[in-house]
């Protein structure tokens, strides 16, 4: 783009866009300018001087527009409208992790076509530049795992659980009145968020793009006061932690779930809607980032972060994708687990590979063992209907 000023067209004027607005008129930026913003609700009175709109070919029809902002919820909606920027020889600055979860492959291919730049550090940790930090610093192979909180919703109900001892229905209700958790949180609860993320951050750690539907999902929303206090007991708490390492073999390993931390581990002390990722890599040992991962002003500053990249005409470049053998996806590995059930149906889902200990009373029955990641992600959709709750148990 060569340092030209940057007129946006944006899409999207929520909680992200909001914020965006409002970090770039705080810094009076000249390098970029907002110039329309395309919204599903024209008629709603918004406080701004912005030339709204609600049919996008205002934006791609004007010729001033030179970069494309998307931060709208609707992944389908986004993914057309990223994909038709691309098309028309627009650079484009996403926020939605959903879409690029599901689309990344077509949209790297697409850039490279029209020979634009898609940015979107702000996609998958909020402020944390983790994208950038992994395209840039850590672009060898002596990388061997990226895992970390990377939903602040789900972060900021569990620290309200162990911390204020609040029960799990009113930590979310708070997290849904502060506006870190949607009126409809499945999406954070669930680990469904974390998983976008954590796909995204795969392609530019490993270079290997691997699909939702393949990867073990599991949330926190069935956890109840027994797993709590075992978690007390075992002075330990939950967070909900989506992990990608690369085994011995050279595959690498994925999965979102809770788990139970020490309190030695980095992770363990990261608070309210606060994201903490951990890079491990050889010869390094584990390098720690840290910050807000929900909130319209911290993702709105990361948005920024990605615009202005593309004023100094930054672009990723992939690199473990290019001229490398790909890496392969497995799930066949075993993990331990602390399980949670209530009757012998349940309990005869899992196929453990052995157990460590197990307690059986009317009214709490737990196991801890060894299970494989594809005997969970073959029973996942099974796992989220019913009355129990499943968590990794490292041994340290």
């Amino acid at each position: 783009m060569g340092n030209k000023q940057l007129t946006i067209g944006m899409f999207g004027f929520g909680n992200v866009g909001r914020g965006l607005y409002d970090v770039l008129n705080t810094i009076s930026s000249k390098e970029a300018i907002i110039k329309r913003v395309c919204v599903r609700d024209i008629t709603k009175q918004r406080g701004v001087k912005i030339d709204f709109t609600d049919n996008a070919d205002d934006i791609f029809a004007d010729k001033d527009i030179n970069l494309i902002v998307e931060l709208i919820d609707d992944a389908e909606a986004a993914y057309h409208i990223v994909k038709r920027a691309l098309q028309s020889g627009l650079s484009v600055v996403s926020g939605n992790k959903k879409m690029l979860a599901h689309h990344l492959p077509e949209l790297i291919e697409l850039q490279r076509e029209h020979n634009v730049a898609l940015l979107y550090d702000a996609s998958a940790c909020g402020s944390i530049p983790v994208i950038r930090n992994l395209e840039e610093y850590y672009d060898n192979d002596l990388l061997v795992s990226v895992k970390g909180i990377l939903n602040g919703s789900s972060n900021f109900i569990l620290s309200k659980i162990f911390n204020e001892n609040y029960s799990y229905d009113v930590a979310l209700r708070r997290a849904q009145e502060l506006g870190f958790a949607e009126s409809d949180p499945t999406l954070d609860i669930g680990g469904w968020d974390s998983l976008f993320k954590l796909i995204i951050i795969t392609v530019h750690a490993f270079g290997c793009y691997v699909s939702p539907e393949k990867i073990f999902t599991y949330g926190i929303s069935s956890m109840n006061d027994n797993d709590i206090r075992f978690a007390n007991e075992k002075e330990r708490r939950y967070k909900l932690v989506a992990h990608v390492e690369k085994l011995d073999n050279g595959k690498i390993i994925m999965s979102v779930m809770p788990q139970l931390i020490s309190r030695d581990k980095y992770i363990y002390s990261v608070e309210d809607e606060f994201n903490g990722v951990v890079i491990k890599g050889k010869f390094y040992d584990k390098q720690f980032m840290f910050g807000r991962g929900a909130g319209g002003h911290p993702t709105g500053s990361a948005v920024l972060s990605d615009i202005m990249a593309c004023f100094y005409n930054y672009r990723y470049e992939y690199k473990r994708m290019i001229g490398r053998t790909p890496v392969e996806y497995t799930d066949d590995v075993l993990v331990r687990v602390y399980l949670r059930y209530s009757n012998a149906e349940d309990r005869a889902l899992f196929e453990f590979a052995s157990i460590e200990e197990q307690y059986v009373s009317d009214d709490y029955k737990y196991l801890v063992g060894h299970i494989s990641l594809a005997n969970l992600h073959r029973i996942s959709a099974q796992i989220r209907e019913r009355d129990l709750f499943i968590a990794a148990y490292p041994t340290k």
